[in-house]
């Protein structure tokens, strides 16, 4: 072999392209999400979806809360981030179905992409959409009076619980979407339950004030008991028996919605 063949061979191989490991893959494609949201604005919506909650769930209930001695602003806030988690399952679940429906989902699993790529790079982007909402939902919380009562931990709890809860409803979403493929059905099908769950829960207003035949479901249903636990920990009194109910409530959930998210994402056709 000459001289000038052995030196293009070697310039070539210094200009080749790195290897698309699964790191370059997610960092890409987490990227190109993040991007999408920017551009389409669910960082807007992300901050201002909080402040609806606030004022549509505190405004009409202050004073008559007032009146029975419960301070409002601390009592409804762990509703309100509950709220914001559950928006932003419904925007994962809408993400999920528009990549199914459009071809892209297709595209991927034709290409040298690793399995679990996609998805990872969409939980991704739902963990900074989480953390955007929860951000903002505190400081409002802070505007109409909440406070943090038990120290730095307890704080790093409460956010530790809810960012827990929005992992595992963003992963049930996505999954959802991935199988439906209608970005229109996924946000019906998530919102219902939404609001069923939520208005029956203690999230709004204690469980001594539904009708007795009620406040079974509404105590020991999984948004009274991410609120109640996280309304402790906002109170600095957080014990076992209150904080266990929640943990296996995410356990038995991610357990369900996890595994279901992957296998919708690996199946072709």
């Amino acid at each position: 072999m000459s001289s000038t063949a052995v030196a293009t061979r070697a310039r070539a191989g210094r200009h080749r392209a790195p290897e698309p490991t699964w790191l370059r893959q997610w960092s890409a494609l987490s990227g190109r999400s993040l991007h999408t949201m920017w551009i389409s604005g669910q960082f807007f919506i992300a901050v201002i979806a909080p402040l609806i909650f606030t004022v549509g769930f505190y405004l009409p209930l202050r004073l008559v809360m007032r009146f029975q001695g419960i301070d409002y602003a601390q009592f409804v806030m762990p509703i309100i981030v509950l709220q914001a988690m559950a928006f932003t399952a419904i925007s994962a679940a809408h993400r999920a179905a528009t990549e199914a429906s459009n071809g892209m989902k297709s595209r991927f699993q034709t290409m040298p992409v690793a399995v679990g790529v996609p998805l990872g790079a969409r939980m991704t982007a739902c963990f900074v959409h989480s953390s955007i909402s929860l951000v903002a939902a505190i400081g409002y919380g802070l505007v109409i009076g909440f406070r943090f009562q038990g120290g730095l931990t307890y704080t790093i709890g409460f956010c530790a619980l809810a960012m827990l809860v929005g992992f595992t409803l963003t992963a049930g979403a996505d999954a959802l979407g991935t199988l439906t493929k209608s970005p229109e059905v996924t946000s019906q099908a998530l919102t219902l339950p939404q609001l069923i769950l939520g208005m029956f829960s203690s999230g709004f207003v204690p469980v001594e004030q539904f009708p007795s035949w009620a406040q079974g479901f509404v105590r020991n249903q999984p948004i009274s008991q991410f609120a109640g636990a996280m309304r402790a920990m906002s109170e600095g009194a957080i014990t076992l028996p209150v904080l266990l109910p929640s943990l296996l409530w995410c356990a038995g959930l991610a357990g369900v919605f996890i595994p279901l998210s992957i296998w919708a994402n690996v199946r072709r056709g």
